[in-house]
C-alpha cells in the first residue's frame, strides 16, 4: 500500500505504536480483518478505535513523560538513539539520507516526526531543526576509515577534509551546533579519525568543536567486545557547552573476559536457512585468497569463528562475501551470519527488544556494518546521565556569554 492509500486505521495504529500482529491481538480480532481495515475494505467498530485512541494518547503521554530532547543526525537504523532513549530522552528531530535505511529506522521507531534527507537542507537552515538539548551524530566515517582511505589512495582520490562529499559533512554538523548551541553533544565515529593524515583531520575537529564553538570536548576509543561477541572499536566525542565534571578517561569498562561470545547470539544450525552456507566456488576462492596473502606475510583473508569466539568488525561489505564473520558449521562449509544474528551482533535485536529488519539481505548487511554497538552507546549515555541532568539545570539560566562560531564552520579549511 503505498503513502497515498494510507487509511486513517493504519494513520492511528502507527500513532499506537502497534504493528498488523500486535494490532489484531490488542483488537481481539483476526489479522485478515486488520488487513482489511489497513486497506480500507470495511470500517473498525466504534469500540475498536476508542480503544486504539486511548492505545495512543498513552503512549504520546509516555513519550513526554522524558528528561531531554534530542536530535539524530545521520542517523543510519538509530543506534544512537537507542542508547540515549535508554535514559528517558526524546528524539525530536532525525535526519538520515539513505532511503533504505529511513525504512529500517521508521519502522523501528514509529513516532511519526517525518526523517530528513541530506543534513545540508538543515545546516543550510537550522531553524528547521527544533530546539533540542543534546546533538547526536554520527558523521560519516568513510572519508577517515582505514578502508575508505586506502581506497581512495589507490583511486587517487582526495579524503578526509579534502573530499568534496562527504568530508565535509562534520562542518555541516558543526554548523547545527553552533546555531543552536545545545548543552551537549555526542559524535562517533572509527576509531582512525584520530591518526588519519598524521593527526591533523582530529585536530581540525578539535579546533572547531574547543575554541571555535567553545565546548568542553573529551574522547575515548571504546571497543565492544565486553558487551558483544564482537571487536569493533569507536571514537565517542562528547562535548559540553558549559563546564562541567564529567570525566571520560576516569570511566571503568565493564572486563572484556566477562563479555558474551558468539555461541550467546547464534541461531542453531537447523534453523538457519541453507543460502547462508558458502558455495563450493565462493568458499576455494576465499581459501586460496588467504594462502596467497599469508604467503606475502600479511593477515589478509577470510576468519571462522566458532560459538566460543569474539568476531572481527563487521563491516558495511559484509554482504559481497562475508570473509570477515564465517561461521563453523562442523562437517560442511562455514556460513555467513544471517541478519538477525547481525543485529544481536551489534546490540540491535536483544530478548526485550526485537528489531524489525524487512529490507533485503543485501542491504541489512549494510545498514549494521555502517552501524554502532547500541549497548556501547548505553554506557557512554549512562555515564553522561548526571552529567546531563546539570547541564539542562544550568541551561535554564541566562548565560553572560552566548558564544558564536568566529568562523562559519562551512568554510573552515583543514588545519595544519
Amino acid at each position: 500500500m503505498g503513502r497515498d492509500q494510507r487509511t486513517a486505521f493504519t494513520e492511528l495504529r502507527e500513532k499506537a505504536g502497534l504493528t498488523l500482529a500486535e494490532a489484531a491481538n490488542f483488537l481481539a480480532v483476526s489479522q485478515r480483518t486488520i488487513y482489511r481495515y489497513e486497506n480500507g475494505e470495511c470500517a473498525p467498530n466504534p469500540l475498536a478505535i476508542r480503544m486504539l485512541e486511548q492505545k495512543a494518547s498513552d503512549r504520546l503521554v509516555a513519550s513526554r513523560k522524558t528528561s531531554f530532547r534530542f536530535i539524530d543526525l545521520f542517523a543510519g537504523i538509530g543506534g544512537l538513539r537507542l542508547g540515549f532513549e535508554a535514559i528517558g530522552g526524546r528524539c525530536v528531530f532525525t535526519c538520515e539520507w539513505d532511503k533504505n535505511s529511513r525504512e529500517t529506522y521508521a519502522l523501528n521507531f514509529r513516532d511519526n516526526h517525518p526523517i530528513g534527507g541530506d543534513v545540508r537542507e538543515f545546516s543550510q537552515d537550522p531553524d528547521k531543526i527544533p530546539e533540542h538539548d543534546v546533538l547526536l551524530a554520527g558523521f560519516p566515517c568513510q572519508p577517515f576509515s582505514i578502508a575508505g582511505v586506502s581506497k581512495k589512495n589507490a583511486l587517487g582520490r582526495p579524503h578526509g577534509f579534502l573530499c568534496d562529499t562527504q568530508g565535509t559533512l562534520f562542518f555541516d554538523t558543526a554548523q547545527i551546533i553552533a546555531h543552536h548551541r545545545p548543552p551537549a553533544f555526542v559524535l562517533e565515529n572509527v576509531k582512525n579519525l584520530e591518526s588519519h593524515d598524521r593527526g591533523k583531520t582530529f585536530a581540525t575537529i578539535m579546533h572547531v568543536l574547543k575554541e571555535e564553538l567553545g565546548y568542553q570536548v573529551q574522547h575515548r576509543v571504546i571497543s565492544s567486545e565486553a558487551w558483544v561477541p564482537q571487536k569493533r572499536a569507536r571514537i565517542f566525542i562528547v562535548g559540553f557547552r558549559d563546564k562541567s565534571d564529567f570525566n571520560f578517561d576516569s570511566l571503568r569498562l565493564p572486563p572484556v573476559d566477562a563479555g558474551p561470545k558468539l555461541g550467546d547470539i547464534l541461531q542453531p544450525h537447523d534453523e538457519v536457512d541453507p543460502k547462508y552456507t558458502l558455495s563450493p566456488r565462493l568458499w576455494e576462492y576465499l581459501q586460496a585468497y588467504k594462502v596467497k596473502h599469508q604467503a606475502k606475510g600479511n593477515g589478509f583473508g577470510c576468519s571462522v569463528f566458532g560459538p566460543n569466539d569474539v568476531a572481527r568488525t563487521l563491516s558495511a561489505r559484509y554482504y559481497k562475501d562475508g570473509s570477515e564473520i564465517l561461521i563453523d558449521q562442523p562437517g560442511r562449509r562455514p556460513r555467513r551470519l544471517t541478519p538477525r544474528e547481525c543485529a544481536r551482533l551489534m546490540g540491535f535485536d536483544t530478548p526485550e527488544r526485537e528489531f524489525r529488519i524487512e529490507v533485503s539481505d543485501t542491504q541489512a548487511y549494510r545498514q549494521f556494518g555502517n552501524a554502532v554497538v547500541v549497548p556501547v552507546v548505553e554506557f557512554v549515555a549512562r555515564a553522561m546521565q548526571p552529567h546531563l541532568e546539570t547541564a539542562l539545570t544550568d541551561a535554564r539560566i541566562p548565560s553572560a556569554t552566548p558564544g558564536t562560531m568566529t568562523k562559519p564552520p562551512g568554510r573552515l579549511a583543514a588545519h595544519g
